[in-house]
């Protein structure tokens, strides 16, 4: 959907223009004024037909001052942050429907040339601040080729309400349910050895997290991206919190279910934070499952329950009995183990995040040019 020029968008929204020392700051970003209306701003320079301002979009600068130059390129999507997609923006049951919504734009830093996604929180009130303000705190805490990075933030006021913009790295190849989504339409599977190389890499992002104490609590095939060269980049970070929760009452029992309800996709949740004892504690093997959930969904084209969501059966009692794998000659013995081992319902029992890798390792083929021979 395009914005002409001095002209309002068809969701009832209008351009905005700043000022002529808006336009000196050299901040370029064109918005739509309705919900997620964006479209292709003009080109830098060229001139508010309505107001006769030099074009520009937000009167709010984004702070830092190595932050590119910012010109949106291409309407992103809107989805709720909290659900499971299908397609890129699945939809999950949220029991806060009007809050916590994000758009994700498209721009282009006008200095460098290179595309960024430009992630946009609607914060209603404290809550959600804190909420978005959080999720930047967790992506401070990594540098890895695994986890997305966060280039700059800022929080933007927006009346009596915000916006928190997260300004993050553009990553081309799109979501891993995207990919899989795709193979499944042309009625064809995920080879084991690129499996292989995929799942290492979103094991290695999960260890970085897991080696500081914290877990993702929302991992699932629309939370990895893939670059152009299969490199999986988990993303969102919003969920994540310290792994180990201690429960010692049915109060605090109650109040991580219901935290569990709004931030962890109800098909890719730990059977344990469907109903918390009132005695135990709660560490990263939420994660572990989650991620058997992924590897199982690279398998068989969709996760495990993924089809009882969609009819609207009970997830919460599906994941209480053990997983029964389809049977399949595509994948080796070797990976089915390792996917059920990931999958069970005792979180006691599944291994942790580096006992996954060391299997996974067995399963590689040897780096090209070594000798495997045995003597």
């Amino acid at each position: 959907m395009l914005g002409g020029r001095g002209r309002s968008c068809s969701g009832g929204g209008a351009w905005t223009h700043g000022s002529e020392a808006d336009w000196a700051s050299g901040v370029v970003y064109a918005e739509g004024g309705c919900s997620g209306c964006l479209a292709s701003a003009p080109k830098v320079g060229e001139m508010c037909m309505a107001e006769r301002f030099p074009w520009r979009g937000c009167r709010h600068l984004l702070p830092s001052a190595p932050l590119p130059w910012l010109l949106t390129v291409e309407a992103g999507h809107k989805a709720p942050t909290q659900v499971p997609q299908w397609c890129d923006t699945q939809p999950t049951p949220c029991s806060t429907p009007h809050r916590g919504f994000s758009y994700v734009d498209l721009v282009e830093g006008l200095r460098d040339g290179h595309f960024y996604a430009l992630k946009r929180i609607l914060c209603h009130d404290k809550e959600d601040r804190q909420a978005a303000l959080h999720e930047v705190k967790m992506h401070g805490l990594f540098d890895h080729p695994n986890i997305l990075p966060l280039v700059d933030h800022c929080m933007v006021e927006k009346g009596a309400k915000h916006e928190a913009w997260l300004l993050l790295p553009y990553v081309k190849g799109g979501t891993l349910w995207s990919e899989v989504q795709a193979l499944r339409e042309k009625g064809t599977f995920m080879p084991e050895q690129r499996i292989l190389h995929i799942f290492h890499g979103i094991c290695q992002g999960l260890q970085a997290m897991h080696s500081k104490g914290y877990a993702h609590r929302d991992l699932k095939p629309t939370n990895v991206l893939l670059d152009e060269d299969d490199r999986p980049v988990l993303m969102d970070l919003g969920s994540m919190n310290q792994a180990r929760i201690e429960v010692s009452s049915s109060r605090q029992a109650m109040a991580v279910q219901d935290w569990a309800a709004q931030r962890c996709t109800i098909s890719y949740r730990a059977p344990e934070l469907f109903t918390v004892p009132s005695q135990c504690v709660i560490d990263e093997r939420t994660d572990i499952w989650s991620l058997g959930c992924v590897l199982y969904c690279m398998m068989f084209g969709e996760g495990p329950y993924d089809a009882i969501f969609q009819k609207g059966d009970s997830v919460a009692l599906a994941v209480q009995n053990p997983i029964t794998l389809p049977p399949t000659t595509r994948y080796s013995e070797a990976l089915q183990r390792l996917l059920s081992s990931m999958m069970m319902v005792n979180p006691q029992e599944r291994p942790s995040i580096n006992e996954v890798l060391h299997q996974l390792e067995g399963l590689q083929p040897a780096p090209a040019g070594q000798d495997t021979t045995q003597i």
